[in-house]
């Protein structure tokens, strides 16, 4: 039952979805009238507009980027975060969450209630990371309709800002095409940039459909002004509309990047160091029963060493990389409060249904050992900057102690904590970003929040979910099916599963029960509790050439992995040996459930390296311009 109908069930006796298709159906029907010779021998025939049923939520979509699970204080984390809090207290928090492990996968999949191989994006709309087959070509074909599309074919305006990173290279320029830019996507209005990551202070900006000067300030204070202004359009022209807003923020992908009055926010509050940090949200993360009672922490990662093993200059510049991105993350938190608090004056907040993803995937391991600041990490430089040679790590170290000043600065280019304190952010999990195989990779906090119908407040849902879960649910909560047709094009089914079922029963057996896992050979399949995974790490650390001392793993290589998730909450007990039977019922459903969603062929780092997936018209785009901004 729709938490909506018996607010808006209208005269006519219909249901919202009832109305919805309706209006649909209205749309791409053919004319209905009479054309004769004359005006008297014809007769009229007019198509009513759609109109979303009065009573119906405005949506607000919020994800951010690059958050570990032990992150924000919402989730137990040591980082303040009060908005999420405020929103979690009065609405729902979901521990059972699941991403892709990476951005573009990711963001596809929420958008389209797909898993991402089937809408083509296993890997990126980047020239680099994409090839030339269906899965895997960065182009989200157009019967794989975006919760844009649908929402805004049923009468609301609809709004994106922030990070899209669902453009492929070749298109992302002001001469177009402009059918896979946001606007191309169902979004009325787009504020932000096209790519994975940008400066935040020089973005790739783009409005609408065309690259726009930024004006200096950080990317973030920009587009929550930018969302406010759309929605405070939209109410003065008095449609009586709602709207859908996806607000994306860059943040906390690197650069790390923060104004200066945050920049200092936690200084000295991560002295104690990394290993002390893990213990601490631990401790905070039983407390609040945001894990089991009898979970256990992991071992540190052996290729993190201990922080009192460190020397005194190591722990300063480690200590302040963490600062910064404590601030950044904090700092993202007060500018979604600028536009949750917008909404309260102006008193839409209370009809507005909101979800809060804390994060695209776990916390980044792209920060190497020591952390980064800018061009300078890779290589020593002549004065014109040519790049010269490697810097061992010893050089690295030196070079970021002697620019920590820079640190979260404008200056502060490519700007990524170490290591360490991407295992303390995904606390209680193992691996981090890029690792499917892996909590966490793939397990990021959830919010829904919604005045008017979550009763249950502030409570927790552990029901297993996932992103393609999303956009089920805000059509089954308002009352609408995904429809046949947009835009005259028969649409494939959705493959999520919705969650509403949970708002009110936080005890409902868990109706998402199978979930696959793909990024660049890294795998894992999930079913009814138990879960496969294969790792395809580098040394175990990272998914980049810029470590040397890593080796790349061919395909096929490594060891699988069985855990029981029901009773291994955090995938520290191995169980491949012990039920084999079982392991290999989960690989061969995870080659099901491969060619059942399009990941065929596998495509690994390997190949991504080695550059065997190039196609021409992707070359010829690596090498203009935007390829080059969008690449690095």
């Amino acid at each position: 039952m729709n938490k909506l109908l018996s607010l808006t069930t209208l005269a006519a006796g219909l249901s919202i979805s009832q109305v919805f298709a309706q209006n649909i159906t209205q749309q791409q029907e053919p004319f209905k009238g009479v054309v004769g010779r004359t005006l008297a021998e014809s007769k009229e025939n007019w198509v009513e507009p759609i109109k979303a049923p009065a009573g119906a939520p405005n949506i607000l979509w919020i994800l951010l980027d690059d958050v570990g699970f032990g992150g924000t204080s919402t989730f137990g984390g040591l980082i303040n975060t009060p908005t999420f809090d405020e929103l979690a207290n009065n609405g729902l928090r979901f521990t059972n969450f699941h991403t892709t492990a990476i951005c573009a996968p990711t963001r596809a999949a929420l958008l389209t209630g797909r898993n991402s191989a089937s809408v083509h994006m296993s890997g990126f709309a980047h020239t680099r990371m994409s090839a030339g087959f269906p899965g895997w070509d960065g182009r989200i074909p157009s019967d794989k309709g975006t919760a844009a599309e649908i929402l805004r074919e049923s009468g609301y305006n609809t709004f994106a800002v922030g990070k899209y990173g669902l453009t492929p290279d070749e298109d992302a320029t002001d001469a177009g095409p402009f059918d896979r830019w946001p606007t191309g996507k169902g979004f009325d209005h787009f504020f932000g940039f096209l790519g994975s990551a940008t400066d935040q202070y020089k973005p790739d900006l783009v409005e609408d459909n065309a690259h726009v000067t930024p004006d200096g300030r950080h990317l973030n204070d920009q587009i929550t002004d930018k969302a406010i202004s759309f929605i405070k359009r939209q109410q003065a022209a008095k449609s009586g509309k709602p709207f859908f807003l996806y607000y994306a923020p860059g943040a906390t992908h690197s650069p790390h990047q923060v104004p200066d009055q945050w920049r200092d926010l936690y200084k000295g509050k991560f002295d104690k160091g990394w290993d002390v940090f893990r213990q601490e949200i631990f401790a905070n993360q039983k407390k609040k029963g945001i894990i089991p009672a009898n979970t256990i922490l992991p071992d540190r990662n052996p290729n993190i060493p201990a922080w009192d093993k460190l020397n005194d200059k190591q722990k300063k510049v480690y200590a302040r990389f963490m600062e910064v991105y404590a601030a950044y993350l904090t700092y993202t938190d007060h500018e979604v409060g600028r536009l949750t608090g917008y909404l309260k004056d102006a008193g839409l907040l209370e009809n507005t249904l909101v979800f809060v993803i804390i994060g695209d995937n776990g916390a980044s391991k792209e920060g190497t050992p020591n952390g980064v600041i800018n061009k300078g990490y890779t290589s020593v430089a002549t004065n014109s900057g040519t790049p010269t040679k490697p810097l061992t790590e010893e050089e690295l170290l030196e070079y970021n102690f002697a620019n920590i000043n820079k640190i979260g600065t404008p200056e502060n280019t490519v700007g990524n904590y170490p290591l360490g304190w991407a295992q303390a952010l995904n606390t209680p999990f193992k691996a981090w970003k890029q690792d499917a195989n892996s909590e966490g990779g793939t397990r990021n906090p959830l919010i829904v929040y919604y005045p008017k119908g979550i009763k249950d407040k502030g409570t927790l849902r552990t029901q297993y979910s996932h992103l393609i879960d999303v956009l089920p649910t805000t059509l089954e909560y308002i009352g609408l099916k995904n429809p046949e047709h947009i835009r005259g094009i028969k649409q494939d089914t959705l493959q999520g599963t919705s969650l509403v079922y949970t708002f009110d029963n936080p005890k409902a057996p868990t109706r998402h029960t199978i979930q696959h896992y793909y990024i660049f050979g890294a795998r894992s399949i999930y079913k009814d509790g138990w879960k496969a995974g294969l790792s395809y790490n580098r040394d175990g650390i990272l998914g980049t050439p810029d470590v040397k001392k890593a080796s790349i793993q061919k395909y096929g290589e490594g060891t699988w992995e069985l855990y029981n998730l029901n009773e291994d909450f955090n995938e520290r007990v191995d169980l491949a040996k012990k039920y084999p039977q079982k392991l290999e019922e989960l690989k061969a459903l995870f080659d099901v459930q491969a060619k059942k969603y399009n990941l065929y062929p596998y495509i690994t780092w390997d190949d991504v390296t080695n550059k065997r997936i190039h196609q021409k018209p992707q070359e010829q785009a690596n090498n203009s311009s935007i390829g080059k901004i969008r690449n690095k």
